[in-house]
């Protein structure tokens, strides 16, 4: 018993280590993505891309403070799985992280950046779905749908169960995909950075000459707040092929991202751009 005791003195002593080192990057990374993006796009080039804007509203001060509270919560759970993946899988050798890039090469590093990119789309596009279900709703996803009008401090705005859901997907991804710690820095660099930018209101995706995306295989700002607007639809973070190979992306995504860049579907745009001037 003493022994027992001793052990879980010992462990939860390690997990309090980890997490007091964990905690002020997590909050870190949240308060510099979110806070970036807000103070870049929507303050200092709101002129300039005021006719990206999504939608005419502009979310108040009381919106972004409770986002930003709750988003303490999920910086502090994110940190708890941490410190409990660093004491529990780490320690008893059910994950290794490879000290340098150079023990598998640059090109592993690659594919180690996209696989845990490619795998976080899946686990997000599949637990999204889950947590919109009607009786998980209320008790795990509406919060973050409080914020109709997204703003980048939306990011991390989750109830409990929902960052729970979001903690558990590095330690399983790290538990099948051997990664060095500079490939889980850039994964956890863009995955907070695309979350911000996603819930920013502003569409900062570039536009094909007809009104399409650019490259119309990424989601776009349009994409996810279109999700905010009417939850049924767009369920994807990265990437628009779950939803379009599940029936899920919103059958008007394609018209509200044109409006967003005003260019016309049409391609009257186009037309106008290849008209002769008048003469006189």
């Amino acid at each position: 018993m003493e022994s027992l005791v001793s052990t879980f003195v010992t462990a939860a002593a390690f997990i309090g280590e980890a997490y007091i080192r964990i905690l002020p990057f997590d909050f870190l990374r949240y308060a510099l993505a979110a806070g970036g993006v807000h103070l870049i796009v929507n303050i200092a080039l709101a002129g300039v891309l005021a006719q990206r804007k999504i939608r005419a509203e502009i979310a108040t001060t009381a919106q972004m403070r409770r986002e930003f509270f709750a988003s303490m919560r999920t910086v502090a759970i994110f940190a708890l799985s941490g410190a409990v993946f660093v004491a529990g899988g780490m320690e008893l050798g059910l994950v290794a992280i490879d000290e340098t890039t150079a023990e598998r090469g640059w090109l592993y590093f690659a594919f180690n950046v996209a696989a845990l990119i490619i795998l976080h789309d899946a686990w997000f596009y599949w637990t999204h779905r889950l947590i919109h279900h009607p009786k998980l709703f209320r008790r795990l996803h509406r919060l973050h749908h409080k914020s109709n009008n997204p703003t980048p401090w939306t990011a991390y705005s989750f109830d409990s169960g929902e960052a729970v859901i979001n903690a558990l997907y590095l330690p399983v991804a790290l538990a099948i995909i051997p990664s060095s710690g500079l490939a889980i820095f850039v994964f956890l660099l863009v995955m907070i950075v695309k979350n911000a930018t996603g819930h920013c209101g502003y569409e900062l995706f570039p536009a094909r000459r007809n009104g399409r995306p650019l490259l119309d295989w990424l989601t776009t700002v349009t994409h996810h707040d279109l999700h905010h607007a009417q939850a049924g639809w767009n369920f994807g973070l990265y990437f628009t092929f779950w939803d379009r190979i599940m029936g899920t992306e919103h059958p008007h995504y394609h018209e509200r991202f044109s409006e967003a860049v005003r260019t016309p579907l049409d391609g009257s745009a186009v037309a106008a751009l290849r008209m002769p001037r008048a003469i006189g």
